[in-house]
């Protein structure tokens, strides 16, 4: 139970991952359009390296005797993939994954509160709609048990040169931090890895889909607490947009809460089918090296690439044949 200054910790931790998500644009899909349409990989990298961020903090905070609960792996099945590819399919259709559904409710696109709100949706109906098999649990990650003492000042070492470098070499970053500068994918990345490592440590293994989803099975722990955190995520990413001159309140669409509902249902499913949603994966399951949330991931995000291609094709194809009929 989170209490005191550790909820007010928490609190800060998480409206400053809100913030960092919506200035930072981080989006699985617009990481996965990067490559496919410019064959750049910015953005995929800077998500990978939040990983790395927090499993280097995992490693030290393990150490330390900071850890009070342990992040539970899972075993790969064919579940893994189903779900995957669902979570891919339902990122694709509502043109932004879990991050990214955040990052525009911080500019004004209010259609995406319905991303969330179908993903609970999701989670309540997936053992309806499918069967699957109860996940199994492994046990400890690779990362604490094959890491040396020494490691420790070695990842410690490599996260002060990490950060210092960037601000000796730009003096003009921790302005832009503030400004109205949309940020660098590295310096997103960092602050959503160490506020969302900070939220580990004082209130576990704290994703927002991870409540949704035991919020739909009735089994949330510290429920206040955690929809509260919740809330100043959503609130962390709306002050982002407000700071940027992003926040333009903008007209709720049918179509575009339909796709967005449709999506999270989506997402839902494959959350939980894997189990985990791409948040999850991201800074929990592949910072501990479970081969699970990896393969998880890449499957994901070639189903979004898979299906981003697919339509440029078909545009171009649409294209051509009004061109040929002109």
């Amino acid at each position: 139970m989170l209490a005191g200054l550790a909820f007010v910790v928490a609190a800060l931790c998480a409206g400053t991952m809100g913030f960092a998500i919506q200035r930072g644009a981080t989006c699985t899909v617009a990481a996965v359009e990067e490559v496919v349409q410019r064959r750049g990989a910015r953005r995929l990298i800077a998500l990978i390296e939040a990983s790395a961020w927090v499993a280097g903090g995992l490693l030290i905070a393990h150490r330390l005797h900071w850890l009070a609960q342990v992040p539970t792996g899972y075993a790969l099945t064919g579940w893994t993939f189903a779900g995957a590819a669902l979570l891919g399919i339902g990122a694709f259709v509502t043109r932004a994954c879990v991050f990214g559904a955040i990052a525009r409710l911080g500019s004004g696109e209010w259609a995406y509160a319905a991303t969330p709100l179908g993903f609970y949706f999701g989670c309540l109906s997936v053992t309806t709609v499918f069967a699957p098999t109860p996940a199994l649990a492994l046990g400890a990650s690779p990362v604490f048990l094959a890491a040396p003492p020494t490691t420790v000042w070695l990842v410690a070492g490599f996260f002060v040169w990490r950060i210092a470098t960037p601000l000796i070499k730009h003096r003009r970053m921790l302005r832009d931090l503030v400004g109205r500068h949309l940020w660098s994918p590295h310096a997103a990345t960092i602050v959503i890895g160490l506020a969302f490592l900070v939220m580990l440590l004082l209130a576990g293994a704290w994703a927002y889909t991870d409540v949704l989803a035991e919020l739909a099975r009735g089994m949330v722990r510290s429920v206040a607490a955690r929809t509260l955190l919740l809330m100043c995520l959503l609130i962390g990413a709306i002050v982002g947009g407000w700071t940027a001159g992003r926040l333009r309140v903008t007209r709720i669409r049918a179509a575009a809460l339909a796709r967005c509902l449709i999506g999270g249902v989506l997402m839902g499913w494959g959350s939980l089918l894997i189990p985990g949603g791409n948040d999850g994966l991201i800074l929990v399951g592949m910072p501990l090296l479970w081969p699970y949330a990896w393969a998880a991931f890449a499957t994901m995000c070639l189903t979004i690439g898979g299906a981003q291609s697919l339509q440029r094709w078909l545009a171009r194809r649409g294209q051509a044949a009004v061109a040929s009929q002109v």
